[in-house]
């Protein structure tokens, strides 16, 4: 007899000298009996190895021997293993009926203690067995309740002897049997056919019962199982005399393959091999009946049959991969639509989602279909429909999808993204409209849902980078086709004005020309930007020939103008670009007067820098793409992460197109027109405002929509579908747009800023020119001497407040309020400096001082509309300081009293500032030295 240790791990069985710790022996104290001990724990491991490769008759047999010999054989945890091994062995109920008889145990011993458990005791005590069987003694004895079982059946003396008493000198401990009577296992323990079918049902998990347990268990089944291995045809087998019906022969055969599991002893493996070619056998046997059914049709009767016989035997799998096989579905899969239709051979290529839209819908109809077949045939403990809807998703939806991507894929991106995004969505409603099996629940929608995953699992990584690269090259394209329609036009408007040009006369008179170009101040004409979509080259002053003058620039942009002019862009590619132009009676001759054209033109296109137009298709077509993308995010599963990314993604590339692109460009380009306007070239001023700062406020206006456009885009597209979290400071989308809004601010500013110098510019040209001399002092000028002094401002004062509150109304509504108080604040403050500048420049008599006041009146009137008190003050130090001219020369201690009084002037004017206002009185020289005594009580002396 030989023992094989692979064999037995392969079961799961450990070594049979893996012992139990209560035949271990104890480690010996006297060394003289080391020698003693040894020999004993070897025969002890002998014995165990022998009954490891003992059949169960024979260990029956082996424990007759001896009480020893009973006790090692009788040991639970030997048949623990076993019953483990055919999985009828639940720890946990062992576990709960063996503190319930602790319980009881203790209750007997002590009653104060079996009061306070009473409560313990009385739950679990419907345990639950293994399969349905059902805990019948209640009453029954355990190892556990020795004690109690021998104070009832020996006397006290002797129990106590029995435990402690230690009267053999082997190094065996004293074993306690159990009162359970041996169970003959040669006959079943009832002939009723029936019951064996069930018998592994009323298995229970009872520590100290597991012997009396396999028992029933092998009285039943081991005749069938000896039978079968023995039986040289196996038609001759005992199970298919005793039982004539399939079904009950599957559900012996399915109770024989779990008892064979418990087969340790020696040549197990030869009579599991013998039983498995037994099953075999009658499985195909059975499966060929079912596979006749399939093919003719007999659904209530071959296939339902032999279907639950196949079920019962091992599940039945072979049963549901054929009918999954011979399906309509998966066999016709080519009747259900054909992935070309979808595409629509026109110029561009088109995608049809209807032709899809029909195949899906074909494929829910026939699997509908099926589903009923499936409850009709098959028992509802078979798993067929989430194989069948495996099946099914890989083979005729996912190869649909492969082939239509792939083919689109490679002929029209455009036509691709729609598809992947059109059908997944249309998947999702394909997912909802088929029928789950009448025992099945929520099991198979998650099913569902995964395997539409899955299908789309392979194209999601590719989609989402195909979307964003074809919004970022379409944006890109539509800016370029934006600037490439401004430089076109730029270039046939130069050429038109230059064609008529004599050149002819310049290379005839070529020194002086040159003596004239280099003679001329080289601002005469700005020069754009080689990158200005208003320009190529730089524009260079040309001598004016044969006596030519430069004709006066007409600004055609007025404050009631609101709206600017932009490119129409049609079908997102073509660009027709309506920029008004200053009309001409007739083309120049002369380079120069075309040039002055052209800075005509340039000038009044400022506004058209960018276009509202293009920001609105950029907007669409990120819109487009976010939604597309977006139908990923709506679906339960972890593509919805990948899907948000990627909209985020295509925002911020919006947000970098639109942004640096081309509103940052544009603001550069109206900043440049800007720094190069100088008034003194400007012959004609008659206009309400300063042309170029019209315009790029005007270019301020078309940001703030387009930045307006952009917000709305965000709360609508972004946050309202949750692609985005607006308080998540650090969203690389939240981060985008705030360094957006911060461009737009930077490019607003510095557009401003140069547009106050403009403006400053402007204003100090009209004081230069258009302020007469005896505006104030009348008596300087013949022609006004002697009349009534008119005390209303100047005609000058009026002029000025119109073109800077006109420029300042410009901005409410199109900056926010912060700004626009910053821009109004600078505003006001170089007026301030201007104003004190220009009354240097001024002689100013007495009866001109009322003018004066009068000016001052009306610059303070419009400072109160910017509703700045800062600014107030300034300009009543102003106002006060006008009174110092008005004052008689006769009174010249007053005037020295006012002159050193800093109170009066809000801390404005220091005196020695007010000093020097003074000097600009035209008596000045007259009560000079009586002023400066009155002031410093001195005269002034010469050394």
């Amino acid at each position: 007899m030989r023992f094989d240790k692979d064999v037995h791990l392969q079961k799961g069985v450990g070594a049979p000298w893996d012992l139990p710790t209560r035949y271990t022996c104890p480690i010996a104290r006297d060394p003289d009996r080391v020698l003693e001990t040894s020999a004993a724990s070897r025969m002890l491991e002998i014995l165990s190895t022998i009954l490891g490769l003992l059949a169960v008759s024979d260990l029956i047999r082996f424990a007759r021997v001896s009480k020893r010999m009973r006790e090692m054989v009788y040991d639970d945890s030997r048949w623990v293993q076993r019953l483990r091994l055919m999985g009828c062995w639940n720890e946990s109920e062992a576990r709960s009926r063996a503190e319930k008889s602790r319980h009881k145990t203790l209750g007997a011993l002590n009653p104060r203690f079996g009061e306070q458990t009473t409560h313990l005791s009385s739950v679990g005590s419907e345990t639950q067995g293994h399969g349905n069987g059902t805990d019948k003694a209640t009453n029954s004895t355990t190892i556990f309740d020795a004690v109690l079982d021998r104070e009832q059946r020996v006397r006290p003396g002797q129990v106590q002897s029995s435990l402690w008493a230690n009267e053999r000198s082997d190094g065996f401990d004293a074993t306690l049997l159990s009162p359970q009577k041996s169970l003959d296992f040669t006959q079943p323990k009832s002939s009723d056919k029936s019951e064996m079918l069930h018998v592994f049902n009323k298995v229970r998990s009872v520590r100290g019962a597991a012997r009396t347990e396999y028992g029933t268990i092998y009285g039943a089944l081991a005749p069938f199982y000896k039978d079968a291995i023995r039986s040289k045809a196996f038609t001759d087998a005992k199970i298919f005399r005793v039982y004539r019906d399939p079904g009950q022969q599957a559900q012996m055969l399915a109770q024989l393959s779990k008892f064979v599991k418990g087969d340790i002893s020696q040549g197990w493996h030869e009579r599991e091999e013998k039983f498995k070619d037994l099953l075999s056998a009658f499985e195909s046997a059975v499966f060929r009946e079912f596979k006749q059914g399939i093919e003719s049709g007999d659904e209530e009767g071959k296939m339902r049959k032999y279907a639950h016989v196949l079920v019962t035997l091992n599940g039945g799998q072979k049963a549901i991969d054929q009918f999954i096989s011979e399906n309509s579905v998966i066999k016709r899969k080519a009747d259900l639509g054909d992935p070309m239709d979808c595409i629509l051979l026109a110029s561009p290529i088109r995608i049809s989602l209807a032709e899809s839209h029909t195949f899906l819908s074909s494929v829910s109809t026939s699997f509908n279909a099926q589903i009923v077949v499936v409850d009709r045939v098959f028992p509802p403990s078979a798993n067929v429909v989430i194989p069948f809807l495996r099946r099914v998703a890989d083979e005729v939806i996912a190869g649909y999808l492969n082939l239509l991507f792939d083919e689109l894929h490679q002929r029209s991106i455009e036509s691709y993204l729609c598809a992947v995004s059109g059908i997944f969505e249309q998947s999702v409603q394909f997912a909802r409209s088929l029928q789950p099996s009448q025992n099945i629940g929520d099991e198979f929608y998650e099913a569902v849902d995964e395997l539409i995953t899955k299908s789309f699992e392979a194209h999601v990584e590719l989609y989402l980078k195909e979307e964003l690269k074809f919004f970022t090259k379409k944006s890109a394209s539509e800016v370029s086709n934006w600037e490439r329609q401004l430089l076109d036009q730029d270039e046939s408007m130069r050429s038109m004005y230059m064609s008529n040009v004599n050149r002819q006369a310049d290379k005839r008179d070529f020194l002086s020309s040159f003596k004239k170009v280099v003679m001329m101040p080289v601002n005469v004409l700005p020069a754009f930007p080689k990158s200005s979509p208003f320009g190529g080259k730089p524009a260079t002053a040309k001598a004016l020939v044969n006596g030519d003058t430069l004709p006066p620039m007409r600004p055609t942009s007025s404050l009631s103008s609101s709206q600017p002019e932009t490119p129409n862009i049609a079908d997102g590619t073509t660009l027709t670009i309506n920029r008004a132009s200053t009309p001409i009676t007739e083309p120049p001759t002369t380079e120069l007067a075309a040039k002055a054209a052209i800075m005509n033109s340039r000038l009044e296109g400022i506004r058209s820098l960018f276009s509202l137009e293009v920001a609105l298709n950029l907007v669409h077509a990120a819109k487009s793409s976010i939604e597309r993308a977006a139908v990923f995010d709506s679906f339960s599963s972890h593509l919805d992460l990948d899907a948000r990314k990627q909209c985020e993604s295509i925002f911020i590339s919006l947000l970098q197109i639109l942004g640096t692109r081309h509103i940052k460009a544009g603001f550069d380009q109206a900043v440049e027109h800007l720094s190069r306007y100088n008034p003194r070239q400007i012959r004609e001023h008659s206009q309400p405002g300063v042309a170029p700062l019209v315009m790029f406020l005007e270019l301020v206006n078309v940001g703030d929509l387009i930045q307006q456009m952009v917000d709305v885009f965000y709360e609508q597209e972004m946050v309202a579908t949750k692609l985005t979290d607006r308080d998540d400071f650090l969203d690389p989308a939240v981060k985008e747009k705030k360094r957006f809004e911060q461009m737009l601010d930077e490019r607003v500013a510095a557009g401003l800023n140069k547009g106050i110098e403009v403006l400053m510019a402007e204003v100090e040209f009209m004081f230069a020119t258009t302020q007469k001399p005896e505006d104030f002092d009348p008596d300087s000028a013949s022609h006004t001497r002697n009349k009534i002094v008119d005390v209303g401002p100047s005609e000058t004062a009026v002029h000025i407040v119109e073109l800077v509150s006109s420029h300042t109304r410009m901005l409410v509504g199109s900056t926010d309020k912060t700004m626009l108080d910053v821009f109004n604040q600078e505003v006001g403050l170089r007026l301030f400096t201007a104003l004190c500048k220009h009354l240097k420049r001024q002689r100013i008599s007495v009866n001109g001082s009322i003018k004066l006041i009068s000016d001052m009146t009306q610059y303070f009137s419009f400072i109160q509309t910017l509703k700045s008190q800062d600014l107030l003050t300034y300009f009543k130090a102003l106002r006060e300081l006008a009174q110092i001219y008005l004052i008689d020369p006769s009174d010249v201690k007053e005037l020295a009293t006012i002159i050193a009084d800093s109170d009066r002037f809000y801390g404005i004017f220091r005196a020695e500032e007010v000093y020097e206002f003074a000097e600009r009185r035209a008596d000045w020289y007259l009560v000079k030295k009586r002023v400066e005594k009155a002031m410093y009580g001195i005269g002034c002396l010469v050394m």
